[in-house]
């Protein structure tokens, strides 16, 4: 297993992390066979969805916002963050993909993306690639 770490930037956004996911996955020496991603924050989330037009990440995090707003200390929880958590638990801590020939399986327009709901702050990602070594 690899964890590598992120750094985010505002409270709410996605952050690309495909091509460092797809570098893991090629070192890793696995040609076909499966990559788990997992997060280990109660405040963050990781997900597959599209790519190359960012105004679909944005629609996501508005959506997010609109349903489960921050409300600051209104919530039982708090810490001020309780948005946080439940975007969390709705978009989920962990991803796993299919790897064959050395890459991560991904549709035309998809990437992976980081999902932070509390930063900016620094995170950390656990990459799990298992399967064969040869073709």
């Amino acid at each position: 297993m690899q964890t590598c770490t992120i750094q985010s930037k505002s409270r709410n956004e996605f952050i690309d992390i495909t091509s460092k996911i797809q570098e893991i996955v090629s070192a890793s020496g696995i040609r076909n066979g499966t990559c788990a991603l997992h997060v280990p924050h109660t405040t963050a989330a990781i997900t597959v969805n599209e790519g190359a037009d960012p105004s679909v990440q944005a629609d996501i995090l508005t959506f997010l916002a609109t349903q489960v707003p921050d409300l600051g200390t209104s919530y039982r929880h708090r810490e001020g963050n309780a948005d946080a958590h439940i975007k969390s638990t709705l978009v989920g801590v962990s991803q796993i993909l299919p790897v064959e020939n050395g890459r991560v399986v991904l549709g035309t327009w998809q990437s992976i993306f980081f999902c932070e709901f509390d930063g900016p702050r620094t995170r950390r990602i656990h990459v799990q690639v298992l399967g064969d070594t040869k073709s």
